[in-house]
């Protein structure tokens, strides 16, 4: 009996013992730190000469670097897209243009930076920037990590405060929060770290052996803050902005015997300071337009104390123009805006106003650097640039309203042809078009630099039995004449701060939305409230007299 009782007491113990042990594998392999070190290339992303970039600390995604001639290089789409819009690809010359407020860069493959190195490489149908360049041109910082499995440059474009902390004791860094995560580094005691997101027992860090990773809070001292200095000097753009609100008129010229009646027509005006003819109509993609511009007009403007602001347009005689290829053209750019500044000079113009419409999404960053381009010349010979613009939208944001902004002396919004021809009849400006108009501009150009352009005419939409819709675009005094000779009542219509009026005649309905000097004046509050630089207005001739008595600044 006591043989058996000593028996099952071995037993017994034998497996409390086992499952002691058991417990402790189970307790060991559950809660004992990972000492699995993480594939570093597999973990970026990167093999080869690639390199993985990190913006502000964060790892980009589906985009990687390169490391030639012992440098680091960045896609050129990737720099203009997110960096600094301002490095321009010439495809046609393999060249790559920089343009700063007085002085244009050029460089080709021949270029070399000040560390020896190529400013840039192409590969695969792929420009790749060379770092120092953007560097230099750039409010940026960037350091390169060489070393381990994976090359790794970070790209820090804030310079607010960071957070660092010092290592208590020697720690891991791993891939994620949690001591079964793989192991990126060690972090030596004393070891400083740059603290980028802390969690309730994990922080996510950066070494300075350039791993980000997470380590545990009981390991990190109190984080600090510590200051960020730039020291990039950023061009200056310097503006010509008149002492004076603008109230600037077009006088659309499209023949040489149009000068010859801007006397008679500003006659009609009060206020002017500005007249622009638009003398100048692009004819072909190489930069070669027809030129209506007369010494006589600019001096009889400059008698009754008009600017004259010659414009540039590509729609008047402008059906063999594509403005994709034209400004994609080096050449036809510098042959444009040689041709344009030594028009300004022999007839004594003061500025130049862009009108340049209807352009392809594609053509919008030749374009802006077109503007670019020219503003170097305005600005070194005090030639003042506007641009026209459409008020803004999704489906032309392409114009880069603030790089224009940031350039040109004026950026000029159409507030108008809100319903055009071949369109929904309806207003041409309505009041709430106008305001978002603003608005949405201001979002990225400052006041003092914003003129709103308002219309001078309407349209007389016409509605017939078929359904079919066409329109007829009147100045203001003609459409005027219109509703009174054909009786038309108009109903004054709060939301669109305008008079809509309609009739049926001929078997037709007709319908207006009036302009006139009830609802210019409450376009021109808005220039007011928003403490604009100006109205412009389209066109010289449309309106009658009594418009000139609400069109005026201050």
């Amino acid at each position: 009996m006591k043989t058996l009782r000593a028996t099952l007491i071995t037993i017994l113990a034998t497996i409390l013992v086992l499952a002691a042990a058991a417990g402790g594998v189970f307790w060991y392999i559950r809660y004992s730190p990972s000492k699995t070190l993480a594939d570093q290339s597999v973990w970026y992303g990167v093999s080869g000469d690639e390199i993985a970039v990190f913006l502000d600390n964060e790892k980009v995604d589906g985009m990687t670097g390169r490391y030639r001639n012992g440098q680091p290089y960045l896609p050129l789409e990737w720099v203009v897209d997110t960096l600094n819009e301002r490095f321009y690809w010439d495809e046609a010359n393999s060249q790559l243009i920089y343009t700063l407020p007085e002085e244009i860069v050029y460089a080709d493959a021949s270029s070399i930076g000040s560390n020896g190195a190529p400013l840039f490489i192409q590969e695969g149908g792929q420009v790749w920037l060379l770092t120092a360049l953007v560097d230099s041109y750039t409010d940026i910082r960037t350091e390169l990590f060489a070393d381990g499995d994976a090359r790794r440059l970070f790209v820090n474009t804030s310079w607010e405060p960071i957070q660092v902390s010092q290592v208590k004791k020697g720690e891991m860094v791993r891939v994620r929060g949690g001591i079964k995560s793989e192991i990126l580094t060690e972090a030596a005691e004393g070891d400083q770290v740059t603290v980028l997101e802390t969690l309730e027992n994990w922080s996510r860090v950066r070494t300075a052996d350039g791993q980000v990773g997470y380590m545990r809070n009981k390991r990190l001292e109190e984080a600090e803050s510590q200051s960020m200095i730039s020291t990039f000097d950023a061009p200056v753009y310097t503006n010509i902005s008149m002492e004076e609100p603008v109230v600037m008129v077009w006088h659309q010229t499209t023949i040489p015997e149009a000068n010859r009646a801007m006397e008679e027509l500003i006659a009609n005006t009060k206020g002017v300071n500005v007249i622009a003819p638009t003398w100048f109509m692009l004819t072909d993609n190489s930069g070669s337009y027809d030129s209506l511009a007369d010494r006589s007009y600019v001096e009889k403007a400059h008698s009754l104390g008009m600017q004259v602001w010659a414009v540039l347009d590509n729609f008047n005689r402008g059906s063999n123009v594509q403005s994709e290829i034209l400004f994609a053209s080096t050449e036809a750019r510098k042959k444009l805006i040689a041709d344009l500044i030594s028009e300004v000079q022999q007839y004594g113009i003061d500025g130049i106003n862009l009108d340049i419409e209807g352009i392809k999404p594609e053509a919008g960053p030749h374009y802006v650097q077109f503007i670019r381009e020219l503003s170097v010349d305005c600005r070194k010979q005090g030639i003042v640039l506007s641009v026209d613009t459409y008020v803004p939208s999704a489906y032309t944001e392409f114009y880069n309203r603030a790089e224009q902004g940031r350039v040109a002396d004026y950026v000029i919004i159409m507030g108008y042809d809100e319903h055009y021809a071949g369109g929904e009849a309806g207003s041409v400006a309505s009041l709430g078009y106008e305001r978002k108009g603003i608005e949405d501009t201001l979002e990225v150009v400052p006041a003092e630099k914003v003129i709103s352009a308002i219309p001078f005419y309407t349209r007389i939409w016409k509605t017939a039995d078929d359904g079919s819709v066409t329109s007829d675009a009147m100045g203001i005094a003609q459409a005027k004449k219109w509703v009174e000779e054909n009786q038309v009542e108009l109903y004054w219509q709060e939301e669109l701060g305008q008079y809509y009026g309609e009739i049926r005649k001929d078997g037709q309905d007709y319908a207006v939305w009036m302009e006139e000097e009830r609802s210019i004046g409450l376009k021109m509050d808005l220039i007011r409230d928003n403490g604009l630089a100006g109205v412009a207005c389209w066109k010289l001739g449309f309106e009658p007299a009594t418009l000139w008595d609400v069109v005026k600044l201050p």
